[in-house]
C-alpha cells in the first residue's frame, strides 16, 4: 500500500534562512517554485537522486491558513554511512552539533537547524 516516505514538512520562521542552512551548511539541493504572490513551494533533499525531501514551510503562513495546525517540529532521524566524516563536516560548516555518541547498536549525534529544531543523524551500515 505505502511504498515510501515521500516528504516531511518542517515548519520554520524564515524560508530563506532555512534554505541557506540546508543548502550551505548541510549540502542539500533545493527545488522551489512560486505558489502565489507571497508564497513559494520549497523542497530540500540530500541529493538530486534522493526520493524523500523536506518541505520547508513558514510557520506564520501555515497558522494563517489553518489556525489549528500543529507547527511543532517532527522527530526526524537522518542516516549516513560515514558518521565521523559527517560530524566533522557539519562542525566545520558551523552547524550546532551534540556529542558523537557510540552505542552498542550504532553511532549517532544530534544537531540543530537555524530555528533551533533538533535532528538526529545515525550511522547505518
Amino acid at each position: 500500500m505505502i511504498n515510501y516516505i515521500g516528504k516531511v514538512t518542517i515548519y520554520v520562521s524564515n524560508q530563506e534562512e532555512a534554505k541557506q542552512f540546508w543548502t550551505e551548511k548541510m549540502g542539500f539541493v533545493c527545488h522551489e517554485q512560486p505558489m502565489g504572490p507571497n508564497f513559494k513551494w520549497m523542497e530540500v533533499r540530500p541529493n538530486e537522486g534522493a526520493f524523500t525531501s523536506f518541505i520547508i514551510y513558514e510557520k506564520e503562513l501555515m497558522q494563517k491558513q489553518n489556525p489549528t495546525a500543529n507547527v511543532g517540529h517532527p522527530n526526524v532521524i537522518l542516516s549516513t554511512q560515514e558518521i565521523e566524516k559527517a560530524y566533522d563536516q557539519m562542525k566545520e560548516n558551523g552547524v550546532e552539533v551534540g556529542e558523537l555518541q557510540v552505542m552498542p547498536y550504532g553511532k549517532m549525534f544530534s544537531f540543530k537547524d537555524q530555528d533551533g529544531n533538533t535532528y538526529l543523524l545515525r550511522e547505518d551500515k
